[in-house]
């Protein structure tokens, strides 16, 4: 066990998860503070739609756009992961810590350097790819791997006339497209449509800061 970003996190947890060379890889990123219902059903529904082979869940030690004074500690938050995202198909990882990377674009260069056998998309959140223009290097995502970007409540039109879609527009496939964007040659991204749950990070901390109160 090692400790970093105030919690114990294993060892095994800091390591890229194994999977067979030539594996569709879905890379589902975030703070997940804390993780909810609404992140598990993307990735369901990510692991379904695009026939992936496993989807990691990148537990990251915070998100560098995002105010650290509320972020429980990683380890923590790995094991809240853990017990949500128990499925044989998805791996919990806090990978990031382990190669000293909290920016996304710098963890997927990472990943496909060291794992070129496999075929990496990333996964996101519509509500994500409203403000993805604010990421370091989000062209450079959007050249590296194909994307993904899963319906969220409230965010399907501002997802769509968001600066980072208009850019790649005409690199948008069609959803019926979408089980072949793993092996899409980059820019390719999909915005998938479907079930979509209400349960939110922000306001599942509210909730507990209001108990809290009481």
């Amino acid at each position: 066990m090692v400790t970093r970003g105030g919690g114990d996190v294993a060892d095994s947890h800091l390591r890229i998860p194994y999977a067979e060379r030539g594996n569709r890889i879905g890379l589902f990123g975030g703070s997940f503070n804390p993780p909810h219902s609404g992140h598990r059903l993307v990735a369901d529904i990510a692991l379904k739609r695009l026939r992936l082979d496993q989807v990691w869940w990148l537990v990251t030690p915070g998100n560098p756009l995002k105010d650290h004074s509320g972020l429980a500690d990683l380890g923590t938050r790995v094991a809240k992961v853990k017990q949500l995202a128990h499925h044989p198909a998805m791996r919990v990882t806090a990978l990031e810590a382990g190669l000293g990377s909290s920016f996304s674009a710098r963890t997927i260069a990472r990943l496909k350097a060291l794992r070129p056998g496999l075929s990496f998309v990333w996964v996101m959140g519509a509500d994500n790819l409203a403000g993805f223009h604010r990421w370091q290097d989000w062209r450079g995502i959007m050249e590296s791997v194909p994307v993904a970007v899963v319906d969220r409540p409230g965010a399907t039109l501002s997802a769509v006339s968001a600066p980072a879609a208009q850019t790649f527009a005409r690199h948008r496939w069609p959803e019926t497209a979408a089980a072949r964007l793993a092996g899409a040659w980059p820019p390719a991204w999909v915005f998938l449509h479907g079930p979509r749950d209400p349960a939110s990070s922000t306001d599942l901390r509210r909730r507990a800061e209001r108990v809290q109160e009481a």
